[in-house]
Parts: structure tokens; sequence; C-alpha cells
């Protein structure tokens, strides 16, 4: 019997969406082998004939299998102005069709029954920057990347790397240290840089900060910052900065006035204050990000504070041409700071990238009026779990994947800012046992799933580290201490995402079956495909592609070799923890 009660399906969000300007994805969520078909029905609500709604038939493709669920989709490209639509869902004899109105066992005849999108408007359609898909981004930590200025140093700098890195330590990076490293993110094959926090700071990792509007000394001034972004963009390298507007330094201005003058000062209002003092015997009386009292939180619902906060947006957009705004802790800032955020910044420049710090569920945010991105946490989680911690089957891992893939738009995830370790997180060599065929996995994934990937300065040579402040060692610059095994592998997985367009264009994704602990999943379009099979075992494993290739050529893009198939279906043999990649077209 059909379960109705596991039948799920809303209009907007990840369930009904504008992917193109030609093309709009319905989707349904179903019990778990429950149901063997699915048809769309559909029509404008004011297209009759002697007095019956004109509907059409459109059958509904399972793009994916979680733990609970199945998923379907589908493509409808007439009738893009106004819409009513609802879903016609088969197991074995049984029959019946889904609304609005809730389940009927006949096809109701009033299109008011049906779910409805009132008008379909092309505004409304999610429309990141088009650079970002095909983006390389490499995260720096200004404070451990390189010291190209010595004279910046701050008191008692230590000897680069010759410390463990600490929660107060510091080492002499700066700004110049990366204009001096710019050949060889260029070799890398990076074309964006995120920066964390570059603003004047007490602290090694700036997110304290004290003022917007100027550039920290240890690290450089605008005239270096102008530098950076310029000689990376002649490169085609761009630049996107760290903004922390959910909370401010404990030294802020502002904040000091109101620490010092209480109910008097002109600030107070900018802040979340409990009781004045501020500060007594029993504790300190505001807000502040987790419970660091160094670190008050904005009030963003005050005028005040919104107009200086968006002014340091424009700023620095202006003033340096950089190219794109990471918010830090963006979660717990209000959705309508974010919306006039978006509003100005798209002002200033409308190809600005903007990528928000969530490491949960983020589609309140990705709807097209406030963020362009998120930080994909969840990817980082779940692919750690499988190849790195061995915690989850390759079962397990495709149905968490298949989850994640469809809690957003398809248009959403091929922008998603998708990590495998960060500032905030232990090194993945460490995250790895010191298995390099781990890393190799990690970032094969990361290179080869929809979304723009991000390397965390130096995990491309094996650096290692544990939790902040480990996670934050020195950028290691002698090669005789560098894993060249791994720089030199992500190097062609580089190359790979960036001559295979289909990686970052408008292809269809979906997973394979499981094989053992072995995985695969494909980038597919009209005329090609792009296969991913890894072995995350000790065992050797053939796997069948399931697909015909008698006279087809393959090409296997991490091998440079190419085969052409002699009969309809092949396997590829994997050694253990091997990958490989397949091209071919159809």
């Amino acid at each position: 019997m059909i379960d109705f009660a596991s039948i799920y399906h809303r209009t907007g969000d990840n369930f009904c969406y504008l992917y193109k300007e030609d093309i709009l994805h319905i989707r349904l969520r179903t019990k778990k082998d429950n149901v063997h078909a699915v048809t769309l029905i559909y029509g404008d609500q004011y297209k009759t004939s002697n007095y019956r709604w004109q509907n059409s038939l459109l059958e509904m493709q399972k793009t994916g299998s979680d733990q609970l669920h199945d998923y379907w989709q589908a493509s409808v490209t007439d009738c893009l102005k106004r819409l009513r639509y609802g879903f016609i869902i088969k197991q074995g004899d049984e029959q019946i069709t889904f609304t609005e109105k809730g389940f009927f066992p006949f096809l109701p005849e009033d299109p008011g029954y049906y779910f409805c999108l009132p008008y379909i408007h092309e505004t409304e359609l999610f429309t990141p920057p088009d650079w970002v898909r095909e983006t390389i981004w490499y995260q720096i930590f200004p404070e451990r990347f390189r010291n190209g200025d010595p004279d910046r140093n701050p008191i008692e700098t230590a000897v680069w790397g010759q410390e463990a890195p600490g929660l107060t330590n510091y080492f002499g990076g700066d700004l110049q240290g990366i204009i001096d490293s710019l050949d060889y993110l260029q070799d890398l094959g990076i074309t964006g840089i995120y920066l964390t926090p570059i603003f004047y700071a007490n602290s090694n990792h700036k997110y304290n900060t004290i003022d917007y509007l100027q550039i920290d000394p240890h690290f450089g001034d605008v005239s270096i910052l102008k530098q950076l972004v310029s000689e990376c963009h002649m490169r085609g390298i761009r630049v996107m900065l760290d903004a922390v507007f959910n909370h401010c330094g404990y030294m802020f201005p502002p904040f000091q006035d109101v620490l010092n003058n209480g109910e008097r000062s002109p600030y107070k209002d900018w802040f979340h204050v409990h009781q004045y003092p501020l500060k007594d015997s029993s504790g300190f009386h505001y807000e502040t990000f987790g419970f660091y009292e160094d670190m008050p939180k904005f009030n963003t619902a005050n005028k005040a504070v919104r107009d200086y906060l968006l002014h340091v947006a424009e700023y620095w957009i202006k003033e340096c041409d950089i190219d794109g705004w990471r918010l830090d802790v963006a979660n717990e800032v209000d959705h309508a700071f974010w919306r006039e955020f978006r509003k100005r910044v798209k002002v200033v420049k409308p190809d600005c990238f903007i990528l928000g710090e969530i490491w949960h569920d983020s589609m309140p945010w990705l709807r097209g009026e406030q963020f362009d991105s998120v930080m994909n946490y969840p990817l980082l989680s779940k692919s750690l779990q499988f190849f790195a911690y061995d915690m989850i089957s390759a079962k397990g891992f495709v149905e968490d994947m298949t989850s994640i893939v469809h809690a957003y738009p398809d248009n959403v995830n091929k922008v998603l800012f998708n990590i495998i370790g960060s500032h905030d997180t232990p090194r993945v060599m460490q995250e790895s046992h010191y298995r390099p065929e781990r890393v190799k996995q990690l970032f094969t994934f990361l290179f080869t799933f929809p979304g723009t990937p991000c390397i965390y300065y130096g995990d491309e040579i094996g650096l290692d580290g544990g939790s902040d402040p480990g996670c934050r060692k020195c950028m290691e610059w002698d090669k005789e201490k560098q894993n060249v095994e791994i720089k030199e592998y992500l190097k062609k997985l580089i190359s790979i995402r960036k001559s295979a367009a289909i990686l970052s264009g408008n292809a269809s994704f979906a997973f394979l079956p499981v094989l053992n602990n072995c995985i695969a999943y494909c980038h597919r379009n009209e005329n090609e495909i792009f296969m991913t099979v890894m072995n995350n075992s000790p065992d050797q494993v053939s796997y069948p592609l399931p697909f015909s290739l008698k006279g087809k050529k393959l090409t296997m893009p991490l091998t440079c070799q190419e085969y052409a198939a002699e009969s309809e279906h092949l396997n590829v043999n994997l050694g253990a923890y091997e990958n490989i990649l397949l091209h071919f077209y159809i």
C-alpha cells in the first residue's frame, strides 16, 4: 500500500523552483521503495476547453534515495508563467492523486485543488555570479601563511614554524607574503583566494575587530591590499574577504564608550545590553558571540549599526575592488540585515560573491535575496565519516549525501562552498590518521562533487594539526618537508576540474549503485558523462559500468589513458583505496 503519511511536497525552496529562465524543477518525496512511478499533472489554471481544465502529464524521474525516502523530479519547460500541478502516484494496481488539498482516488477536475504557482517571475531565479561555479578556492589564514615583510612583525614574533600554533602567539604572516606566493598559487591552479579577517584587531585570528576600516598594521595597509587584489586579477584570481558583522572586538571604540559611559553613551543601542554597568563582580551583562566576553554582539536591528556595517561592506569593494564577502556567524544575524546587505553590495558590484558561514540547513538564506552560497559543512562532516573515520558504510554515505543534495535546489548545489577542512576544523591529514590514500580520496570527492571546491592552505602539502589552534600551523615552504605526492595529485585534480566543463556546468548529477564499499556517481548532460568511482576498502573491486559503451571511447583523466570499448558492458578494476575517473561521450 502507498504510505500517504510519508509523501511530502511544498511549493517553493528545494521542492519547486526556477532552475533556469526556461526550466522549472518540481520534486516529490515518498517513502523508500513504496512507490514505483510518479507522474506530474500540470497546466495553466486559466487554460480551459469546454469548461474543462487543460493539463499535461510528465513522468517524474527518481533522482536518489536516502535511508528513509525516495526523491522524484521533473523539469517543466512549458507553461512557465503560472502553474497548477499535482502528482499521480502509483504502486502496483493502486493509484492516487496528491494535490494541495490532499489525496484523491481520482483526478480532480477543478484546478483550484492543485498546488499553485500564481505567477513565475524571472526576478525570482537564483542567480549567483557566473564565475563562482568554475572557481578553485584557496583559504588563507594570513598570520600563518607567509612572512613577506619582517618590518611589520608584532613584538615577540616567533621564528616561523618553530613553535606550536597557539591562541596568542604570532609568526608574522602578512599580505606581502601572499603577494610573494602568487606564483605558487597560480602554479597550483587556484582561481580564488578567501582570506580570514585582515582588519585591525588585537589577536592573531582577527575575528575580534577593533577597526573595520583599517587593515591590521601587522598585515599591511590599504595600498598593499590594492596591490594584492590587482596582481590577483591580472592572474585570473578572485579575492574574497571575511566580514565579521555578528560581533566586534572588546576594544571596538563604540563598545568601549558604552563600557565607560553606560546609559549616557550614544552607542548604547549598538549592542544587546541586559543591565548597567556592563560588567561587575557577577560577570558581564551583554550578549556576545558564544560566551566570549571579548566579542560583544552587534544589534543589527539598530539603524546606526546597519549603516556603519553596510558602509564597511561597500567601502572595501569600492576602495580595493574585492570580489566577495564571506560572512562570519551569518546565521546569528537577522535576515532583514542580510537582505539589505545584498542590495547594497550588488549595487556596487553586481557579481560580488556573498558567502555565509552556516553549519546547518541553510535554505532560509538561499532564496535569492540574501546569500549566493554557504560553506558546505554537512559535506565536510559526512565525507570525513566515510573516507577518514570509517564510521559509515558506502551505502550509508551515499544515502546521507543524497539527503544533502536534495536539501537545496540544483542551481544552489552547483555553487555551494565545498570544504574538507578550514581554520575551524582539524587538518585533513590528521583526520585521515596520516594515510595519504585517504587524503587523496577526500580531495577526489571534493573536486568531482557538485559545488565549488576550496582547499585550506597547507592541506595540499600534507600539513597536519588538530583543532583550533592546531589547525592554524605555519605554512611549510621547505619543499623537502612538503608531501609532494599529495600536491601533485591535487594539481592533477585541479587541472581535470578546469578542463572538464561538465563538472561545473549544467549537467545532472546522480549516485550509481553501491558495490561493497565502493561508491560511484556521475555528471551527465545530453552528450557526455563524467563518472567517478572510488574504492574505500583494502580489497580489490570490479565495478560494472551501468552504461552501453560499445564503440565508445573512454578517457581516464587521472592517468591520461584512452580505451575503445569493444563490448556493451565493461567493468573497471580498482585496487585498495583507488579512485578512477571516466569521461566519455554518448
